[in-house]
């Protein structure tokens, strides 16, 4: 998920967009919901919900740059041919693909010893998840919802989360906060295709942006409406308290500002507009922060 790479920073940073973190913003924020939620339900002390918080937060950085790595390296010829991509690493050649082999072994063995920090059932669950964002790149090429799937690997954080804290998923909560984040994904993902449908309908690259094309404002207006309704239930039944609600009233807020001001046929609004996305995760995991400060104030 990147702009035109700035040409001063190193090809290996790069394969990883450290210089574009929103990317592992989007992916980090389902697990600070998830392990926020849990740590509510089971009244966990503030120095182990923090500790979960910054393993969390090593481990999205590195997934999300492992993840780059293998999208660069399945895209590596189509990078070529859209305006926007042919300047990573792989496309340009500064890197070649063993080297981004290499590469890639680094950042998967650095996930592997976060992962190894959680309990067993985490380790599972967390392992599970690599088929799909290995095979993530590959649905572009046959179908129009690639986004879906990129959205059931990012917000797999919405389940480790929670296993993570209490050492087993409760689905009542997890699975419509799962649902409700992978809604999110189409919202957000659908906004940065739009900077690529040109150059992707010429490459034979399929995405939500040209799928739902000229209806992309309602059609997103219902996912997002989708995502805040599944995240809300979800927070209902974790017992959640009024900041809670306060960050989805604002998260609300900014998605119908995002939607209304969005220009669909331009790069640098679409750009804009996705990364303002990151705001709605913002303010929903500060919602449930201050729920579980007050919670935890209140019971101590």
């Amino acid at each position: 998920m990147d702009l035109p790479s700035t040409p001063t920073i190193p090809p290996y940073a790069l394969l990883t967009r450290i210089d574009k973190p929103i990317g592992a913003l989007l992916l980090y924020y389902p697990c600070v919901w998830s392990i926020l939620m849990g740590s509510h339900a089971l009244a966990l002390p503030p120095q182990e919900t923090l500790s979960y918080i910054g393993l969390f937060g090593v481990g999205a950085f590195v997934m999300r740059s492992a993840g780059c790595t293998i999208n660069d390296l399945w895209d590596r010829d189509l990078d070529k041919v859209v305006e926007r991509t042919r300047e990573r690493p792989l496309a340009n050649g500064s890197i070649t693909a063993p080297q981004a082999i290499i590469a890639l072994t680094a950042q998967l063995s650095v996930g592997l010893a976060v992962l190894l920090q959680l309990n067993w059932y985490s380790i599972a669950l967390g392992a599970s998840s690599l088929a799909v964002v290995v095979i993530y790149p590959l649905m572009k090429r046959i179908t129009y919802w690639p986004q879906f799937i990129l959205g059931l690997a990012f917000n797999w954080g919405a389940l480790l989360g929670w296993s993570a804290v209490a050492g087993a998923v409760d689905w009542s909560v997890c699975l419509p906060l799962y649902a409700g984040s992978i809604c999110w994904t189409l919202v957000y993902d659908t906004i940065y295709a739009h900077q690529d449908k040109s150059d992707d309908g010429a490459a034979g690259i399929r995405s939500t942006a040209l799928l739902f094309s000229s209806y992309s404002r309602p059609i997103l207006t219902c996912f997002s409406t989708s995502s805040l309704g599944l995240i809300t239930y979800a927070g209902y039944v974790n017992g959640q308290g009024m900041p809670f609600y306060v960050g989805i009233g604002a998260s609300a807020i900014q998605m119908a500002h995002i939607l209304h001001e969005t220009d669909f046929d331009s790069r640098e609004s679409c750009w804009a507009g996705f990364t303002r996305c990151g705001r709605m995760g913002l303010f929903i995991s500060l919602g449930l922060t201050g729920d579980y400060l007050w919670t935890r104030f209140n019971q101590d």
